[in-house]
């Protein structure tokens, strides 16, 4: 499914539709935390935003409060933006790669698991 990129609020705010199902808009603001919780107009801006976008959809109304839920999967969102940040150098991992082991990012765990899913893909292109 296509959709537009999602900003750093965009997916704080699809983060509490991910963990708690559909809610409302008022039900989004409360799930900030107080010291930073934004407008109540901000986030209804952005919670129809992503509606626009077909990240969101109004499952129910009650009284004049429309519920939404997630239409795109945290998993989606995750593969898009990391779509979109190879795209940026060019395709290679190998930047972003690099970049993961001098931080300590990445972990021995991790390699291993980035292995298997190697051989899994090249078991899949050899049974072609």
């Amino acid at each position: 499914m296509a959709y537009s990129r999602l900003t750093k609020f965009e997916i704080q705010i699809m983060e509490t539709f991910w963990s708690r199902g559909a809610c409302s808009v008022r039900e989004i603001q409360e799930a900030f935390p107080e010291a930073s919780r934004p407008a109540y107009t901000t986030v209804q801006t952005t919670v129809y935003r992503l509606e626009r976008k077909k990240a969101l959809r109004v499952v129910k109304r009650i009284s004049n409060a429309n519920i939404f839920e997630a239409v795109i999967s945290r998993n989606d969102a995750q593969r898009r933006l990391i779509h979109e940040l190879l795209s940026f150098f060019g395709g290679q991992g190998k930047p972003v790669m690099a970049h993961l082991i001098e931080t300590g990012s990445l972990s021995l765990e991790d390699v291993k698991e980035a292995e298997r899913e190697l051989r899994k893909l090249a078991r899949k292109d050899t049974a072609r």
